[in-house]
């Protein structure tokens, strides 16, 4: 009876493993992924939305110099000779995007025949650059009225400059102009105008005003370019108090930084306010007027005035970014070799 019972449970157990069903693979299906509406943020009522971000892109390389040939020089080993090879090998590599010129190419006056000698130096450089003119050597009604008919290819060369091609017209050396690079808007401001005539200076004031107030209201950081330096040491050359209108202009605005030449050595402000005060959200001046010509002495110590030199030539690299911040370096080529660098933030 025993073994009986034993063989049924064993039959049992043999018949219920062959009727039970195969085991079936475990699927996992993953999470459904968030929305996109789930995924934005969202803005309380009555508040204000944060502003957009700063445009994505590389920031804008150049080299600022003004100042520039000497009458007749085309010496590839003068301080302009060693400046335009500096400048050009930057804008053949790619390490800049362009040459931004800040008056007095040709010395002594500015006539297609003279810059014949620039444009042996420059003349690789002219199809990136963009350029202001200065008084007397560039631009002196019923003397020399050259420079711009240069740039534009009408003369020495049929090469147009940056200028001529982005505006895709003939610019005149003594009215204003604007370009854009990234998220900056640069304003070029004729400061010769003021010298010939003061009242067509006076007027393009609103105009210049009123580009600076669209570029910014744009989300735009804002850079001026010119010859005359305001905020400079004295030298034997005085300090250009007549440009003070467009200086109150830029304040107003909060220009970022105001390139310039015309002293004939090289100055960095501190970021300064229209009354000459060292203030956060200032106008940062670098005044390069180091490529070539014979420099001057400084005779006075202004307290905006953070770094300056007047023994060495070359150029000043800049790197401005999209939020408003940038680095700079003064490349020197010759004499005393003296350098300059540094950065600003966002600020």
């Amino acid at each position: 009876m025993r073994k009986q019972l034993l063989d049924l449970g064993v039959a049992a157990i043999f018949l219920a493993g062959c009727s039970a069903p195969s085991p079936q693979p475990t699927v996992t299906t993953a999470a459904p992924a968030a929305t996109s509406a789930s995924a934005t943020p969202t803005t309380a009522p009555g508040a204000t939305p944060p502003p957009p971000p700063p445009p994505a892109g590389d920031s804008f390389e150049f080299a600022a110099l003004g100042d520039i040939n000497p009458s007749g020089n085309t010496s590839t080993s003068s301080h302009s000779g060693k400046n335009a090879a500096s400048i050009i090998a930057g804008l053949n590599d790619g390490s800049l995007d362009n040459f931004l010129g800040l008056g007095d190419y040709q010395y002594d006056l500015g006539t297609c025949a003279a810059l014949t000698a620039y444009d042996k130096l420059w003349g690789p450089a002219k199809a990136k650059t963009y350029w202001s003119a200065g008084p007397t050597h560039d631009v002196q009604p019923g003397v020399t009225d050259d420079l711009d008919k240069y740039m534009d290819g009408q003369c020495v060369s049929t090469t147009k400059s940056a200028t001529s091609t982005d505006l895709g017209r003939f610019q005149d050396a003594l009215e204003w102009y604007s370009f854009e690079k990234g998220n900056w808007y640069f304003l070029v401001a004729p400061t010769a105008t003021w010298k010939y005539n003061s009242s067509r200076a006076q007027a393009m004031t609103a105009e210049m005003d009123a580009g600076l107030k669209a570029a910014k209201a744009a989300g735009k950081n804002l850079a001026v370019v010119a010859h005359d330096p305001y905020f400079t040491s004295d030298t034997s050359k005085p300090r250009p108090t007549f440009l003070k209108p467009w200086i109150d202009m830029y304040w107003a605005n909060r220009v970022k930084v105001i390139l310039s030449g015309g002293s004939h050595n090289y100055e960095r402000t501190c970021p300064v306010n229209n009354a000459d005060q060292c203030v956060e959200d200032g106008m940062q001046q670098f005044q390069v007027s180091t490529g070539g010509i014979g420099t001057r002495p400084f005779v006075s110590n202004p307290a905006f005035v953070q770094k300056k030199f007047s023994d060495t030539w070359g150029n000043l690299r800049m790197s401005l970014k999209a939020d408003g911040s940038y680095t700079w370096e003064f490349r020197p080529v010759s004499g005393a070799m003296q350098t300059d660098s540094g950065s600003r933030n966002q600020g």
